[in-house]
């Protein structure tokens, strides 16, 4: 990767691709790591490999050899769970001390590895297979740069702390640096059993083995903060505990399942991932928005994922709201982009955010994560009617809006508008925040300030929300005035955003009220806050599912006949799963269920082409063509949380689902399944103390709807 700063923006210059280089994945909290096939961290050129700890590379190669060979590769893969790695090798043909030639494929290799507690923990296992005794030399050879992950993505430092001398002390080796923070970061790699001999960066043992004999090699890697060393534990304990708290993970959470196996493996990954990606906070679990690149709270990016979910745990959203509300802005800081009542965009760890070389320590520009909370907020609330949360929530809520009518409607329009003040900051700060991302019809950038159509949505999604909260808390004149702005919104922004011509609402106005007259996936985001009119709703679906926009994989974020129109880049024509399940919600609240089941199917079947069935963070617009795959997008991150979690959104769109914990009811909108499932069993759903178990089952053209566990106190609705 090498860096380029184009306007401002942290752009990630790709010199290899994450689809060629064919990494592996783990994450536990704070940490993760990106490994090869082989199990190694091996850098080529300027790569992103490595092991990563609150946004600190501690560990930048790790590398197994045998007889000074690396070893062959046989397959590699995941487990269900989603959290060991395990690779199985085989050694190349060496000459052993007799002079003699071991050929390949006497000695099984298998490595595994997991993330747990601030400890990376690697078991690699020697069998021999060969019908007379084996001796081999085994190396590990390693090294940390303890560079901060912006300096990996390429952003250019011209001073760096201390590198100390490495120490060894029995079978611990302790990589050391001092950063311009004050900060020691100390990588701790523990090996059993005792190495033979420790040189620099190598450790090296000979192993000699019977026929059928075993050698267990267990590496530990612990990350150290200015003294704050986790405990190491054995491979086995440390597994035993990963295993039992996924099992309760697994236990406790709603179950899916459906007539199609291929549909049952998505969703088990997606559960996998999103289980992965999510991190305990003291506020409760918060997803994490992806790896590489983003593995850290992201305030849209949590949103999102949450809402996504929602509807089977909300648990999440919970611990999204709080943690939102925590890291609240309180003051105005034009560095940090931060104004009183704004919800955060992003949080990050690591040197370079510590002392200021960037913004991101805590940053705040984005302009959709206020007025998402509040609807997530809203959403919560409806779904688990949990008043005591709500209630501590709404300070927030309230300082969340004071935001909107103050700060986000920068000239006073009744929109709200962004441009940026940081001089290190986004200049476009929507979900699309590439800086050439928002332009008008000629392909030139708008100039700011910038309303985007889909944060209109959002405000007015927002305030009706907003209304209903501060009614049941009581606050009735606070209920009829946000009502009342709420539908003045959705008057003004139909009156001024929709292209006749273009028949969807255009991207965006800008400082001078001049439309970006383009067709986006945007619009779309309009149908899923509801601010879009019946007969308009109608007409945006149309031309999101027309041959400009939807590409047979998915909707494009733009159409191909547009002027900046690029099926490669990152906003301008390439899909985003999240943006397509958003689009479904939204015309599933529009009852346009053609619509629905199209994308759903689109993307289920882009799963089915995805290695793990892991919807990546975006792919390639390409035209889909009869008889080839879809096309990655080269720095896609994968695992990416609000990716894997569309499945639940798609499914809950598809379903017309609606959760209301204080009416004790269950609504389904125009219910309806994709031809590619006919039934769905719903099992551990939590609605207030109960635990539901539920079956759907589509006979012809009618869909049933069972509830399995009767004596519930619960009421289903189904209308259309």
């Amino acid at each position: 990767m090498n860096y380029l700063e184009i306007e401002n923006q942290f752009y990630i210059l790709a010199t290899s691709s994450f689809a060629d280089s064919r990494t592996s994945v783990i994450k536990y909290g704070e940490s993760f790591g990106v490994f090869d096939k082989f199990g190694d961290i091996h850098q080529v050129g300027k790569g992103t490999q490595g092991l990563y700890h609150q946004g600190t590379r501690f560990l930048s190669k790790l590398q197994l050899m045998i007889e000074n060979q690396r070893p062959l590769m046989l397959s590699s893969h995941l487990s269900e769970d989603n959290h060991v790695s395990i690779v199985d090798l085989t050694n190349p043909d060496y000459e052993n001390k007799e002079g003699e030639i071991v050929q390949h494929g006497s000695i099984h290799i298998q490595r595994s590895k997991f993330l747990w507690m601030g400890v990376c923990y690697e078991k690699i296992s020697f069998s021999n297979f060969d019908l007379q005794e084996s001796f081999f030399s085994l190396s590990i050879e390693f090294e940390g740069d303890f560079s901060d992950i912006f300096e990996v993505r390429g952003t250019p430092r011209i001073n760096k702390g201390i590198r100390f001398a490495d120490e060894i002390k029995e079978n611990t080796v302790i990589l050391k640096y001092k950063g311009l923070d004050d900060i020691v970061r100390s990588t701790h790699l523990k090996f059993l059993p005792q190495p033979e001999e420790i040189q620099e960066n190598t450790v090296k043992y000979i192993v000699s083995l019977k026929p059928k004999e075993r050698f267990h090699l267990e590496i530990a890697v612990a990350f150290d903060i200015d003294g704050d060393l986790p405990e190491i534990k054995t491979y086995d304990k440390a597994l035993k505990e990963i295993k039992e708290e996924s099992e309760r993970i697994r236990t406790t959470t709603t179950d899916l399942y459906t007539s199609n196996e291929h549909f049952n493996e998505w969703i088990s990954r997606s559960k996998s991932d999103l289980i992965t990606m999510i991190t305990k906070t003291k506020e409760g679990p918060y997803p994490y928005a992806g790896i590489p690149w983003y593995s850290t709270p992201f305030g849209r990016d949590g949103i999102i994922t949450a809402f996504e979910c929602l509807w089977l745990e909300p648990e999440v959203s919970k611990g999204v709201l709080k943690y939102l509300a925590r890291t609240q802005a309180t003051e105005t800081n034009d560095f940090q982009d931060a104004e009183p009542g704004k919800i955060l965009h992003e949080k990050r760890g690591g040197e370079m955010a510590e002392l200021g070389e960037i913004p991101f320590k805590l940053y705040y520009g984005t302009i959709d994560a206020t007025p998402l909370f509040i609807v997530l907020a809203g959403a919560y609330y409806e779904r688990t009617g949990d008043d005591e949360t709500i209630k501590e929530l709404w300070p927030n809520i309230e300082k969340a809006l004071g935001w909107i009518n103050e700060y986000g409607d920068i000239d006073g329009d009744g929109f709200v508008e962004y441009a940026t003040r940081s001089s290190k900051g986004l200049v476009n700060q929507g979900w699309k925040d590439s800086h050439d991302s928002i332009f008008y019809s000629s392909g030139e950038l708008a100039k700011a300030p910038i309303a985007l159509c889909e944060v209109q949505a959002y405000v007015y999604e927002a305030k009706l929300r907003a209304g209903q909260i501060a009614k049941a808390l009581g606050y009735d004149e606070k209920a009829i005035r946000l009502l009342a702005e709420a539908d003045l919104l959705k008057e003004k922004f139909n009156e001024l955003f929709w292209s006749e011509d273009k028949e969807t609402y255009v991207l965006a106005l800008d400082g001078d009220k001049k439309p970006c007259n383009v067709l986006t996936s945007n619009a779309g985001h309009c149908l899923f806050s509801g601010i879009a009119t019946l007969e308009r709703a109608k007409k945006v679906g149309k031309s999101l599912l027309s041959e400009k926009m939807f590409s047979g994989w998915g909707v494009r974020t733009l159409a191909n006949d547009e002027r900046r129109y690029n099926p490669m880049s990152y906003h301008n024509g390439s899909i985003w799963p999240h943006d397509n399940a958003m689009i479904a919600h939204g015309f599933s609240r529009y009852g346009l269920k053609n619509g629905v089941e199209k994308v759903m199917t689109a993307v289920f079947e882009t799963s089915l082409y995805v290695e793990n069935q892991r919807l990546p963070e975006l792919f390639c617009g390409f035209e889909r063509r009869r008889g080839e795959n879809w096309t990655a997008y080269p720095v896609a991150c994968s695992p990416q949380a609000w990716a894997v979690a569309s499945v639940f959104l798609l499914l809950q769109s598809s379903l017309g689902l609606t959760i209301k914990a204080k009416e004790k009811t269950l609504s389904f909108y125009k219910p309806t399944l994709p031809l590619f499932l006919s039934d769905i069993t719903i099992r551990n759903l939590k609605i207030n103390d109960h635990s539901i178990a539920l079956q759907i089952r589509r006979i012809g053209n009618e869909i049933t709807i069972t509830l399995i566990n009767k004596d519930v106190d619960l009421k289903i609705e189904i209308f259309g």
